[in-house]
């Protein structure tokens, strides 16, 4: 059969358009960059007119919906909306199509981007929820990036990625791997994650480097919650270029990691000093932290900016513990009646996924309200003031505290505040005496001192001591915050084997 001049041309057009449609790239253009910095530093509106300025004038540039996604990830994860997580949800498989469909296969973005853009989404379905294909998605974007890293080995922004997920997976402890191994291809270990990291954090000093920031970020929380240095992440911290004063993403990161590594005062000074203004997006839980770190030093204002963060906030975790915070805050001033208001509005406002909220709604639907003692030593330890804390109980004993709930939180408490002051072996023997006093009550007291225990011994270098507080952290099955304490005790069997 003859096959007319006329077909073979339109085969030839199809053919040179296909390819001529697969040649759009990823190029980091002054424009897009523009656009990642204001996005980042939540400057939506002029990311929005920067990314519409590139897709008229540089639409075959894919890195644009790299920005874009990075830009919907942020509104979803400070705003915690279904309806708007829903709408914005539609738009990830659109990108990847078009990356897929019209990317460059030779550029090292190709994959990188596919496997980013799925990340971020499977960290945004945490906040809903959706862990089944949050947890899939994870395991494609693994997948995409161990090809990537194949194919290009020197592509540090691949290590960006992989090194948070291979130390994510080095904290599950041999007896669930079954589970992971059956159901992804997942694999790593703290050490790994943490080696990649540092890999980047070198280039990223002698280079031009994206994401020199986040990886500053990333390894910080590592150091924070897998490998147990908190002053090495307030190092780590302080090391990156970030500016609290002109960035409220900045501003949060930073003043969580003060709250986190003993430093209230400082947490306080960064939250005071946020920029405010139209040009930013609202991030009403700064109000929420900076009601947190007044409370832990007993501010008599600190209702004020949690009463500001439940006024703005329409997302869905910490409203709960907003409210709980609220009552404690009247609570140590002796105003019981607004004491129990707050609590009543604890139990029918908010959700319980995270374990704050959880906590909080125990105490509610419990009615039990905590010793004002007890409850300053706790708030000025969680703020960093440990000689505060220590003076308020030195004088007190056990038996002082009529519940046993009391009286298991004194021997706790105490063993938290000699244990940060520097008297760990006196901090042993009262979490002793809770572990002794608490292990079956359905409080977290001993598993926490079970915890602390393992890290006490681990610093020592009595590795055996540790393991066996870590695994005994892991018999102990408290109704509040269980999973998070837990988590850390399986990040240190991992270390001690490593």
């Amino acid at each position: 059969m003859e096959i007319s001049p006329k077909y073979i041309f339109l085969l030839l057009l199809a053919f040179l358009t296909e390819n001529l449609l697969a040649q759009k790239y990823f190029t980091w253009t002054d424009e897009l960059k523009t656009a990642y910095a204001q996005t980042t530093s939540l400057r939506f509106k002029a990311a929005e007119k920067s990314l519409q300025q590139v897709a008229d004038s540089d639409p075959d540039n894919l890195l644009r919906l790299h920005v874009e996604n990075y830009l919907d990830f942020f509104k979803v994860y400070i705003n915690e909306e279904k309806s708007e997580f829903e709408l914005l949800e539609k738009n990830k498989d659109r990108r990847l199509s078009e990356i897929e469909k019209y990317g460059d296969k030779n550029s090292p973005y190709y994959l990188y981007l596919q496997a980013d853009i799925r990340l971020q989404w499977a960290l945004a379905r945490l906040k809903f929820e959706e862990y089944a294909t949050a947890f899939f998605e994870t395991n494609k974007a693994y997948k995409l990036l161990s090809e990537n890293v194949k194919k290009f080995p020197d592509f540090l922004p691949n290590k960006k990625d992989l090194g948070i997920l291979h130390a994510m997976v080095g904290t599950i402890p041999d007896n669930y791997k079954w589970a992971i191994d059956w159901f992804s291809s997942l694999e790593g270990t703290i050490d790994e994650g943490k080696g990649e990291l540092e890999e980047v954090i070198e280039f990223a000093k002698n280079h031009d480097f994206i994401y020199e920031e986040e990886i500053y970020v990333y390894y910080a929380y590592l150091m924070l919650h897998l490998d147990n240095d908190s002053e090495a992440a307030w190092r780590i911290i302080n090391t990156a270029n970030l500016s609290p004063k002109k960035n409220p993403m900045a501003c949060f990161l930073k003043a969580n990691v003060a709250m986190r590594t003993d430093r209230g005062d400082e947490a306080i000074s960064i939250l005071e000093n946020r920029p405010l203004g139209a040009e930013f997006h609202p991030f009403p839980y700064l109000d929420y932290m900076l009601g947190i770190a007044k409370l832990q030093r007993l501010d008599e204002d600190a209702s004020v900016y949690l009463l500001r963060f439940i006024e703005h906030y329409h997302g869905r975790n910490f409203i709960k513990d907003a409210y709980q915070k609220l009552a404690w805050s009247h609570l140590i001033l002796g105003k019981k009646d607004a004491y129990h208001s707050y609590m009543e509005l604890c139990k029918t406002r908010g959700n319980t996924v995270v374990g704050s909220d959880q906590s909080a709604m125990s105490e509610a639907t419990k009615g039990e309200i905590p010793s004002i003692e007890l409850l300053k030593a706790r708030l000025l330890f969680d703020g960093g003031r440990f000689d505060k804390a220590y003076a308020l109980l030195k004088d007190k004993q056990s038996s002082d505290f009529f519940s046993q709930k009391n009286r298991l939180e004194y021997n706790y408490r105490l063993g938290r505040i000699l244990q940060k002051l520097g008297r760990p072996e006196e901090a042993l023997g009262y979490y002793q005496k809770t572990i002794e006093m608490g292990s079956k009550e359905p409080w977290y007291f001993a598993c926490r001192s079970a915890l602390e225990q393992g890290i006490i011994y681990e610093e020592m270098g009595q590795k055996a001591m540790a393991k066996k507080a870590y695994s005994n952290c892991l018999d102990i099955s408290p109704e509040d915050h269980k999973t998070g304490l837990h988590q850390q005790a399986k990040a240190g069997l991992r270390r001690i084997k490593n």
